[in-house]
């Protein structure tokens, strides 16, 4: 076959491939913060491959920026919040979550409930804004999505699905307590071997820990609520005219990408409709700022130390700063440190500080020797990708367990972020790079992150297109979902079954009374 015909047929091959009616379209409900960050990564992807992806987005959003050159559209929609107003709820949610009482555990779960309902109520107001705006709605309407890709941990993208009467997936890394993926996914999590998240524990628990584990599981059962339901149930019921839950509508997903993988995660049962894309941000790494690289190569065979605690803490207090930068001049790696704030007075010259940092190109740079983290999951994915030992120094939200489940693996030190000294930070540091084993362990977690048969983002878009394509995803839909919490626990089976036998055991008493009352009437009636 000649050249020409070949090359017509690739291109009719590729015609075919990337034609309209292949192509679906996304509706999107993001969150804020690193949630966007990570959404964003699936979202140009899909963009990448063809698909129209539009983001609804509010015009008081913090990270999502329309104005920024993109393939993807944005719907902006009026919000009843300022951009100023909304963003001094976010900085007093993470402000409050920082500064929680450690202890008594069950204060500090009962205090985060309260920050997590004021971000709950503030994220239900935008889903007013978008819900009861009839002209966007019907202008949703008309435009024939095939898909709504939501965050589960902002509500909205449920009811958005049901009024389009269009499929919904959910990207989600976690809620405290499993809740969300225990009732809304049917995912089952046996308290005896599956730590409860934000329980800091392993799969590996002793007695006692396996007591303070179900101790949590009560608690999470009973007593706390990831969102304020009443209010949520009552807005769906009356924008549905019927009466309906929050959960009920949660329920209805037919896809969760869950942002964890089994690097990270303990191994615990899943059903057929969660597919794990943990680490499907991370990159390798590209070439670092002729400054930062300069400065890289500077270090000989010391190599660096990437210091980050993420962007949602922009600074912190004098003291602390100068606690850790006292450490860091004590050691003879280079260090690259991302803080936004007054220069600490105990700086050494081997520390240069930064705004902002490549980070997961600096943790992809040869001379990469630990990273010093707050534990956040995209950093922490990160590290496992390139191997890199960590430091953890965890400050709010899943950041504590993070760090557990790191140094559980063998791949990280924690600290204390308010007790600690130069002292502790040094001798973590000289810990993790002069120990082997920890070195090792990422290596490992590195290699399973690695080892896998289809990249986590190619796994994401395929499971996105899948159900674009089949219009939903029902096959999968564990038939927990259509049963009652008694049904569920097979209480009326077992309550039945219990009174079969007491009937039995009843009747058999019965009769043995009977039988002996008759017998003893026949006796004394042969005597008499």
């Amino acid at each position: 076959m000649s050249l020409e015909w070949i090359s017509l047929l690739l291109l009719l091959q590729l015609s075919c491939y990337f034609s309209p009616g292949s192509a679906g379209k996304v509706l999107v409900w993001p969150t804020e913060y690193s949630h966007w960050i990570n959404m964003k990564t699936i979202l140009d992807e899909l963009v990448q491959r063809g698909h129209e992806v539009s983001v609804l987005t509010s015009s008081a959003s913090i990270l999502v920026d329309p104005n920024k050159p993109s393939a993807i559209k944005f719907e902006i929609y009026p919000a009843s919040y300022t951009k100023h107003e909304y963003e001094g709820i976010f900085r007093k949610i993470i402000d409050d979550l920082i500064h929680l009482p450690k202890e008594p555990v069950w204060e500090h779960f009962s205090l985060m409930q309260g920050v997590i309902w004021d971000y709950s109520d503030s994220t239900l107001k935008l889903c007013k804004d978008v819900v009861l705006n009839k002209k966007l709605v019907r202008k949703l309407q008309e435009s024939k999505f095939d898909l709504v890709l939501a965050d589960a941990v902002g509500p909205c993208g449920e009811l958005l699905a049901e009024l389009l009467k269009i499929p919904l997936m959910y990207s989600l890394r976690f809620v405290p307590g499993h809740k969300i993926e225990k009732y809304s996914g049917g995912l089952p999590f046996p308290p005896s071997y599956v730590p409860v998240v934000m329980s800091e524990l392993s799969d590996q628990m002793t007695f006692m820990e396996r007591v303070k584990n179900m101790l949590y599981v009560l608690y999470f059962e009973f007593w706390f609520q990831t969102f304020n339901e009443k209010k949520w149930d009552q807005f769906y019921s009356e924008v549905l005219g019927r009466r309906t839950t929050l959960i009920e509508l949660m329920r209805k997903a037919e896809m969760w990408l869950v942002r964890n993988y089994w690097d990270f995660e303990f191994p615990h049962p899943v059903l057929p409709h969660f597919e794990f894309i943990g680490g499907y941000h991370c990159k390798p790494a590209k070439p670092l700022p002729k400054e930062i690289e300069e400065f890289a190569q500077s270090s000989g065979e010391n190599g660096i130390v990437v210091f980050s605690l993420g962007s949602m803490v922009s600074s912190m207090t004098e003291e602390r700063a100068n606690v850790i930068a006292s450490a860091l001049a004590q050691i003879p790696q280079k260090v690259i440190w991302r803080f936004d704030g007054k220069k600490p007075d105990t700086l050494g010259p081997n520390t240069r500080l930064y705004k902002w940092i490549p980070q997961n190109d600096l943790l992809g740079h040869p001379k990469t020797k630990a990273f010093v983290t707050h534990g956040g999951a995209n950093g922490i994915y990160e590290a496992i990708y390139h191997g890199i030992p960590m430091v953890g120094i965890p400050l709010f939200a899943d950041q504590p367990d993070n760090v557990a489940h790191m140094k559980t693996k063998g791949a990280a030190v924690r600290l204390d972020f308010t007790i600690m000294s130069s002292t502790d930070l040094l001798n973590a540091l000289k810990t993790v790079m002069h120990d082997p084993s920890y070195k090792e362990n990422a290596m490992k977690l590195s290699r399973i992150q690695h080892d896998q048969p289809m990249k986590p983002l190619d796994r994401a878009v395929f499971w996105i297109e899948f159900v674009m394509r089949h219009k939903g995803a029902k096959h999968l839909r564990p038939a927990s979902h259509d049963l009652n919490w008694f049904q569920y626990h097979s209480l009326d089976v077992i309550g039945f079954l219990l009174a079969c036998v007491a009937t039995a055991v009843f009747v058999i008493s019965k009769c043995l009374v009977c039988c002996w009352e008759f017998s003893k009437t026949e006796k004394k009636e042969k005597r008499e």
